[in-house]
Parts: C-alpha cells; sequence; structure tokens
C-alpha cells in the first residue's frame, strides 16, 4: 500500500493503494546471526506463522494492552495463552518488516527480558503536595439511608464475536426505605482473571466457563463499600460482572470495549423493564427504591472505564447493529461517566456527556495514565460545555480501589500491581512504606469520596462539590490523607489557547505530543518517567496533539502564544492554564500576560508551582491547574471579547516548563445537551489473495448519525508500519472515507497482510470503532521443508554441512529449527571438537568442560530468505594431535517446542580421525 495512493483516493483523485506480497522482502533481522533475542521465536502451524515471546514468568493479567513493538512501531497485540507467560502475533502484523529492536510492552512500560535496567531519575525532591484547604461540602461523608444488599443471576447473553456466552450476574446495593425515584449508578470492573482454585496462593485462569474445581473470581464484589456510601446517599447502585468478555476480549479489534458496552447497556434495559413492571424483577430490585433511568451514572474502571464511554457513546449516537450486542431502544440518560485508572485504546471520548477521570500515580498496570485522554481528547470536539475533570491520586496503585484486587481483602489471589522486585532498589514515590504510597483502605476511601462527589456534580447537580473536581484547589477531607489534584476543561470555560498546527508559538517551542523525531517530541524518549499527555495510540506519530514546551537558562524571555484568530474570554472572571513542570521540582514562577486586538498588553498575575512527586517509575509530567484573575484586564480596559495573544514570562533563575492550555473560567457548570453528530465505524474485509489476476476492495468505514464534522484519517503503511495522515469531513451515508486496496494474486507462498487505517475525532464528530481494515489471507500452501546431508562424513578440521530446502521458493522469510541430538552408538563429538566461535555464537556456550555436543542447548533456527530455496548447516570441526576412533553427531528437524519430528529422518554426521 503506498501513502501516497491512499491520501489521493481520500481526497476523490485517482490512484490504488497497492497491496501485495513483496517480492524482494527484507530478511527477518535479529539481534545476532542466530536468530530472535533470547524468548523470542517464529512459529508457525498449518501455514500459519506466528512472532512469540515466552516471558520467563508469568504475567499478571492486566488491563493494559500487551503490544509488540519494533523501535517505535507497534507491531500489534499478542494473543496470549493460558500459561500466562506466551503471547503470539500473527505475522500478518509484521510483514516484510524487519524484527529489530523488539520489545514487549503494556501501557509504555516494557515487558520483556531484554528491555534497559530502569533509567535513574533525581528523586531527593520527593515530597507530598501540599494539603489543599477543605470544601464546604463533602461528599465522602456517608448519607442517611439504610440500605439493602443482594445480587441477581440472569440467563447470558449473547455478544457478536465471542464464543461463549457472557453472565448477566451483578450485585445490588440501593437506599431502604426511600421515597420516590432515584438514581441509579452502575459499576462495571477491568480486565482480570476470572478464575481461580480455592486453597491455592496462585492458581488463577482467563477461562470461561471456569473449569471443575475453580471458581469464578467475584471482581463485580470489589466495590460494595463505594455502592453502600452511595446507596447512603440515595443511590440505587449495581456492579455488574463481565468476567465473559475479560475471558474472550483478547479476540477482539477494540480490546471488548464494543462488548463492555452491549452488556451495560442490556443490565440499563432490564432496569428499565423492571421500573415499569416491578413485579418481573428479582427479589433485591423489588426491595429496592424505585430506580430513576433518566439520572444514570457510569463507573468503570480500567478496560471497564472504556466499556462505559462506549455505552454513553452508544446511547447517543447508535453503533452499527452487526457489531452490537443490544439493539432495543434507548430507555435511559447517562448524565455522567467516572473512569477510574481507565484504558482508552481507541482515544475516542464522549465530548458530550461530563466526565471524571481518577488518575492513580503508582498505577502499575495502566501505567502511562492514557485516561488523560478522556479530558484532553475533547477540546474542540463538540460544544464544549460538559466539564471533563481528570482527578491526579498521588500514591494510588491500580487495583486497590477493587476490593477483590486487593491482597487480604479478595476472596481469590491478588497483588499490588505496582510490584517492586526484592532485588531492585525500593521506588521513592510509589513501593509499599514511601511517604508518598497509599495503603489499600487510604486509597479505597478515597477513591469512594470522588466517586461520590461526581454522583453528587452529574447527577443530582449541585454545584457545591465542583471545586472538588475542576482545578479549584479544594479537597474532601474524606479522602484524607490523600494528596488530590484536579483539572479540567469544559463546563464554563471559554476561549481555548490551544497549541495546535495553527498557533504560532515565538520565545518556545511548539512540540508533538507523538512523534518518533526527539528534536519534535515534547518529551524525549530518554526521559525518566512519562506524561500522561503523551500516551501513545496506533500510529508513531499524531497530527494536532502537542503543548508548548519552554525551556530557559534565564527569567525574562517570553514565550507568546497567538492563535489564528482573536479569542473571546468575555464574561470570564480568571484565566485557567494547565501547566507541568519536571517531578520533584520547586520554585517555578511565570508572569502571564494577555494582547488584545489593539495591542493593549496587560499583565494579570503571577503564579508559582512544584513538580509532582515521581520516578522514572510514573506518569508524573501531569498538568496542574493555575488560574489568574482577570480583573486587571478589565481595569486596563483590555477588550476581552478579542485577545490575540497569551504570554508566559518565567521569574525563577531557569527551567523547563509545558503549556498544555488556557481558557477562560468562570464559576459553575452549563446546562448539557449533547450534539447531533456523524459517527464514523471502521469495519474489517477479509479477502484471499487470489492465484492471478488483480483485485480492488475498499476498507469498510461506516458513516452514520447526523450533520457532518472532521475526523483525521491514518492510513498505516503494512510494511514499513508508517502513517500518513489527512484531515476529512464526514457526513452520515457518505463515503467520505474512501481508501481502495489493490490485491495482485500470486502462487507463491507468504504471510497474510492487513492493510489498516485509524480515525480519530476532531470536530463536531464521535469515533466509535476506530481501527480496521482489509486483510489479506495467503491462499499458497506452506512449502515442503526437507533436511538433508551435502558432507555427513568428514576428516576433523573439516566442515560438517546439511542442507535445509523448501520444494518452492517464499515471498517471506522462513525460520526452521534444528535440534542436534545424542548420539545413540559410537562416540559422540564433543565441545571441543568444534570451532568454538561456532559453538559461542549458535548455542551461547564455551568448550570447557569438555560434554558432549547435545550437552550444549544447540537447537538453532535456520533462515530461508525471500526468493530462496535453501541454506546450509554447517558444523566447523577443530582438528586435534589424539588418536582417536570415528566420532558422530545427530541432526533434526523439530517442531516449535524442540521435540523432533516424527514424520522425518534423524540425520548423522561422521568425524574420522586425520591420517
Amino acid at each position: 500500500m503506498t501513502a501516497v495512493a491512499v491520501l489521493a483516493a481520500l481526497a476523490g483523485s485517482p490512484g490504488l493503494a497497492q497491496a501485495q506480497q513483496p517480492s524482494q522482502a527484507g530478511p527477518l533481522s535479529a539481534t545476532n546471526d542466530n536468530g530472535l533475542p533470547p524468548g523470542w521465536r517464529i512459529d508457525g502451524k498449518r501455514g500459519a506463522r506466528e512472532l512469540v515471546w515466552r516471558a520467563p514468568k508469568a504475567v499478571p493479567m492486566g488491563d493494559a494492552r500487551v503490544e509488540f513493538r519494533t523501535g517505535d512501531r507497534l507491531l500489534g497485540v499478542p494473543r496470549p495463552a493460558k500459561d500466562g507467560r506466551t503471547f503470539r502475533l500473527a505475522l500478518d502484523k509484521a510483514a516484510s518488516t524487519e524484527l529489530t529492536d523488539l520489545q514487549v510492552t503494556a501501557a509504555g512500560r516494557r515487558l520483556d527480558a531484554a528491555a534497559d535496567e530502569p533509567r535513574a531519575s533525581d528523586a531527593r525532591g520527593v515530597r507530598l503536595p501540599a494539603q489543599a484547604p477543605a470544601n464546604g461540602v463533602d461528599p465522602g461523608k456517608p448519607g442517611s439511608y439504610r440500605t439493602v444488599s443482594g445480587q441477581y443471576d440472569l440467563a447470558p447473553v449473547r455478544l457478536p464475536g465471542f464464543a461463549a456466552p457472557v453472565e448477566m450476574r451483578a450485585q445490588v446495593v440501593a437506599p431502604k426505605g426511600a421515597t420516590g425515584s432515584r438514581p441509579l449508578a452502575l459499576f462495571l470492573h477491568g480486565r482480570h482473571a476470572t478464575c481461580y482454585k480455592p486453597g491455592s496462593e496462585g492458581d488463577v485462569t482467563i477461562d470461561w466457563p471456569c473449569a471443575d474445581g475453580y471458581k469464578p473470581i467475584p471482581s463485580d464484589k470489589g466495590y460494595l463499600r463505594d455502592q453502600k456510601l452511595l446507596a447512603s446517599q440515595g443511590y440505587v447502585t449495581v456492579s455488574i460482572s463481565a468476567n465473559g468478555i475479560n475471558a474472550q476480549d483478547w479476540q477482539a479489534e477494540d480490546a471488548g470495549a464494543q462488548a463492555r458496552s452491549s452488556l451495560v447497556r442490556q443490565h440499563l434495559a432490564r432496569w428499565a423493564d423492571w421500573t415499569a413492571h416491578r413485579s418481573t424483577a428479582p427479589a433485591v430490585v423489588r426491595q429496592a427504591a424505585k430506580a430513576d433511568l433518566s439520572r444514570v451514572l457510569l463507573v468503570g474502571h480500567s478496560r471497564g472505564g472504556e466499556g462505559v464511554n462506549r455505552a454513553a457513546m452508544d446511547s447517543l449516537y447508535p453503533p452499527p447493529a452487526a457489531e452490537d450486542g443490544y439493539r432495543g431502544p434507548v430507555r435511559w440518560k447517562v448524565r455522567g461517566t467516572v473512569l477510574v485508572g481507565p484504558t482508552i485504546f481507541g482515544q475516542n471520548p464522549v465530548a458530550d456527556v461530563p466526565s471524571v477521570t481518577l488518575l492513580p500515580g503508582c498505577d502499575g498496570d495502566v501505567s502511562d495514565l492514557q485516561g488523560e485522554e478522556f479530558v484532553d481528547g475533547t477540546r474542540g470536539v463538540s460544544r464544549g460545555s460538559a466539564l471533563h475533570s481528570a482527578v491526579y491520586m498521588v500514591g494510588a496503585n491500580h487495583n486497590y480501589f477493587n476490593s477483590e484486587w486487593t491482597p487480604g481483602e479478595a476472596e481469590a489471589p491478588a497483588e499490588d500491581d505496582f510490584g517492586t522486585d526484592p532485588e531492585e532498589q525500593p521506588d521513592p514515590v510509589c513501593s509499599p512504606g514511601a511517604a508518598t504510597r497509599l495503603t489499600a483502605a487510604q486509597q479505597h476511601k478515597a477513591g469512594s469520596t470522588y466517586i461520590a462527589a461526581a454522583a453528587r456534580l452529574f447527577v443530582a447537580d449541585d454545584d457545591r462539590v465542583l471545586p472538588l473536581l475542576d482545578g479549584s484547589g479544594r479537597r474532601a477531607p474524606s479522602a484524607d490523607p490523600a494528596r488530590v489534584l484536579t483539572h479540567a476543561v469544559g463546563g464554563h470555560r471559554s476561549g481555548g489557547f490551544l497549541p495546535n498546527a495553527g498557533a504560532k508559538v515565538t520565545g518556545a517551542r511548539l512540540c508533538s505530543a507523538i512523534d518518533p523525531n526527539p528534536a519534535v517530541a515534547c518529551l524525549d524518549p530518554e526521559t525518566p518517567g512519562s506524561s500522561p499527555h503523551f500516551a501513545s495510540w496506533e500510529t508513531e506519530k499524531e497530527t494536532g496533539r502537542g503543548a508548548v514546551d519552554l525551556k530557559w537558562s534565564a527569567p525574562g524571555t517570553a514565550a507568546r502564544v497567538t492563535p489564528t484568530k482573536p479569542l473571546s474570554l468575555h464574561g470570564s472572571k480568571k484565566l485557567a492554564l494547565r501547566v507541568f513542570v519536571p517531578p520533584n521540582t520547586t520554585g517555578t514562577k511565570f508572569d502571564v500576560s494577555v494582547t488584545d486586538s489593539s495591542n493593549r498588553r496587560v499583565k494579570l498575575g503571577r503564579v508559582e508551582m512544584a513538580g509532582l512527586p515521581g520516578s522514572a517509575r510514573t506518569a508524573s509530567y501531569w498538568a496542574q491547574e493555575l488560574r489568574v484573575p482577570l480583573t486587571a484586564a478589565t481595569r486596563a480596559g483590555l477588550d476581552l471579547r478579542h485577545v490575540k495573544s497569551l504570554e508566559l514570562t518565567p521569574r525563577s533563575r531557569s527551567g523547563r516548563a509545558w503549556l498544555m492550555d488556557a481558557w477562560g473560567w468562570a464559576p459553575g457548570t452549563p446546562a448539557v445537551k449533547a450534539a447531533a453528530l456523524p459517527r464514523v465505524d471502521v469495519g474489517r474485509t477479509i479477502v484471499k489473495e487470489g492465484d492471478s489476476g488483480t483485485r480492488t476492495y475498499r476498507v469498510p468505514v461506516k458513516i452514520s448519525g447526523h450533520g457532518s464534522g472532521q475526523v483525521r484519517v491514518y492510513v498505516l503503511d503494512p510494511d514499513s508500519g508508517r502513517s500518513k495522515s489527512k484531515l476529512v469531513t464526514v457526513r452520515p451515508g457518505s463515503h467520505a472515507i474512501d481508501v481502495p486496496v489493490e490485491v495482485k494474486g500470486d502462487t507463491t507462498y507468504g504471510d497474510d497482510v492487513e492493510h489498516d487505517i485509524a480515525v480519530k475525532a476532531v470536530h463536531n464528530s464521535v469515533v466509535g470503532q476506530h481501527r480496521g481494515g482489509v486483510t489479506v489471507e495467503n491462499d499458497d500452501p506452506a512449502p515442503v521443508i526437507t533436511l538433508s546431508p551435502v558432507a555427513d562424513r568428514v576428516t576433523e578440521g573439516e566442515t560438517l554441512t546439511w542442507r535445509l530446502s523448501i520444494d518452492a521458493p517464499t515471498a517471506v522469510d522462513l525460520w526452521e529449527p534444528v535440534r542436534v541430538l545424542p548420539v545413540t552408538e559410537g562416540t559422540e563429538l564433543s565441545t571441543k571438537d568444534v570451532d568454538p566461535q561456532w559453538l559461542q555464537e549458535w548455542s551461547g556456550d564455551v568448550p570447557d568442560p569438555e560434554r558432549p555436543l547435545s550437552d550444549a542447548s544447540l537447537w538453532v533456527w535456520l533462515n530461508i530468505p525471500p526468493g530462496s530455496t535453501g541454506v546450509d548447516f554447517v558444523v566447523p570441526t577443530v582438528q586435534d594431535q589424539v588418536a582417536e576412533s570415528a566420532e558422530s553427531m545427530r541432526v533434526a528437524l523439530t517442531d516449535r517446542n524442540a521435540e523432533p519430528l516424527p514424520d522425518r529422518p534423524v540425520l548423522t554426521g561422521t568425524v574420522l580421525d586425520r591420517p
């Protein structure tokens, strides 16, 4: 596929994307001559080749997506095996790619044994942020209602793309004796192990249904304390189980987001039925107060956060029916969402549904804190009236928001996701016992408090809790001793100095959130730690995500941001800036000034800030909200309807800072009404390449909804992984996103090839399924592989040679394993009978102590490159001065587990003593 051709197609010009098996693909390179790095191999079964990584120990099942990468390129998302250690990726994801710098990552952190040593960071300045003043209203205090608890377990449902039915089980906690209809809060847990063996220390699985002798892990019970707090305050609460999705979401292109949305809406539909017909409800629902489905709050933890975000989206903008597991009417209104340590693989937040995102400062699972995109990704997309808040909780990990994922509280085995290897130095911020780390009880209490704050703001319309969520710098005493910082976009904010491509920046650098070039990227990849604002997506480079990077060695040089046209701050009380500085720094000071269209410049005030506590393992480059009053501008007669530029002038001696954006701020929350928007969903077409001829296919894209909007389409080159992008205007029913793929048939064996696009909302649009494409399946048989002797009887000092052959050349590299086996009779060649450099290169071993050659771990992988029909396996022997009888070695083709193939001969090579 050529990006130029695709972009021409998007623009309506002639041009076809080329999709064919490469005739001269580069070799699948490795870090040494023997093959792939330790732990990696290429596997194949019935012609379907896979890139396989086996971890040295089990990788805990979490919510972050395990990804294979080569350098900065995403190869794909591998399929996990039941052993928790083995991960497999179909090689169509990496066709024609040099497999150099292979990495296994999850939320930006390295999992593979080849990972570099953790980069040192200066953590000497680690300190807790100052305690904020108490808010006037504390939502963490229990209410006056007694509660009733119970569960229901309905018939399971079938969801598209999932073979096993998914359970319809839930925990209900509701106020007892409450009059009238009460708001409904629905909780959805994240991705966790599904089954455990009672009495075992760590025997957990991801099966569904559970095998005999195993019990389901009750992740849905993990929010009972949150539920009881809300129920005491008058909310009906339900926490639903999603084990059936967790066990199967590895095969879903969106990691299960649509399935989780379907499950959430299946439960909401049942509650709508029970509200209308109380006699049909389960006993615990009949005992509870009646639910008011016009006031629904969705709470999702981890992948559950992405799931409830999609449920809110699907409730406003229906998904394609074929992909949806709920097709009934929408009889509820989602007033807001709470997203706890969430994933957002699609980076597709719902701009017109208010949200609060809890970001755990010591998250060891979704460690890049990608949930920040639920805030940043809403800017400019729709009307901007919905508040989107980020709540950064210092010292909180990922798991302890769910008591069933917490050691000492859980029914099944559980662990601290921010684990520290006993052989490593403790993390100064997040290791248990650190002054900045929360205990499980402290964390859960703080989480409950901020969930209740969101409920009170979004559902009860109580603006008295707004200062806890919108960057106003107030605290809820119930969450003590947790240190919590917040910022927000939307609400009563106006204007918007945004660091996008149209803005002009002087005195600083307009940088890109995602770019492989360190000179362009906002954070150098070698920087210890990371920023939630710059979490990676599907592409190696993105357009439209950035910041203003300020770096100074002396005070006084202003950084100026000038948008494409003047902004209005009329009606605002303050200017709110989102700025971050390096972790553990203090005393960064700025003067803040604005200039109007008549060139009147006014200094609004001075701000000072300190960095968050951070280490090389935390995502602590996170923006804090700073506010300066606009009173000086008003007194000076500045035209606040036409503000043309913003200036930040450093007043500290030296430093570094990043400006994310700045807005006019006013108190209160406006009414929110969702706009009618077009929705984009990308599908997948799977085709056979055929033996001859040329056929053209198109990436399936559905545009539904109402109105017109803009999205950015990224076309991913299957060979290089690089992308090209274009801004596209979309309307329902149109074919604005038209990506043709030309497939040329052949009779040469090769890999499947995926020709993908990824789509992101830019303005007046919403994106459901963000990635898809055309998969071209190889339909040619795998070649027949043979191992035969070339020189299998030689004199010492000469070279034994066998030929690994295939009956026809291929379009891809083939890696085939050959193993040296013990001899069955006579004397075996020893480690001192072969060239020592050869032994080192092929086995990593040394000759001493002398031992049979088969004891030297000689299981080698031979590469037959594209277009070739064979490669030699050579064993150089050495001449010695010892008179001895003939010696031999045996070699055989093996399977991927080093077992000799039963239908292939074992070959013997003999070395004779030199006369």
